[in-house]
């Protein structure tokens, strides 16, 4: 679902990222959970939000950055 809804996204080992404006995130976010809830009688949902106005494409913008002062490629 999280990859059809054409928000931009990572997937870790903690969780999966997602970035966009508000409205488009949420969307999403509310999707999952109501997709989650027609089959599950409960749902944990786990949310850190980190707004910050500026152009999009930091989601691997602040990992290249990181890997260029390195000066090396990063596990991701």
């Amino acid at each position: 679902m999280i990859d059809r809804s054409g928000v931009p996204y990572q997937v870790t080992s903690m969780g999966t990222i997602l970035e966009g404006e508000w409205a488009e995130v949420m969307g999403v976010v509310t999707s999952c959970f109501e997709t989650l809830s027609a089959d599950c009688p409960r749902i944990g949902v786990h949310i850190k939000i980190d707004y910050r106005a500026g152009p999009a494409g930091r989601l691997t913008s602040k990992v290249e950055a990181v890997e260029q002062r390195l000066g090396r490629k990063l596990k991701t």
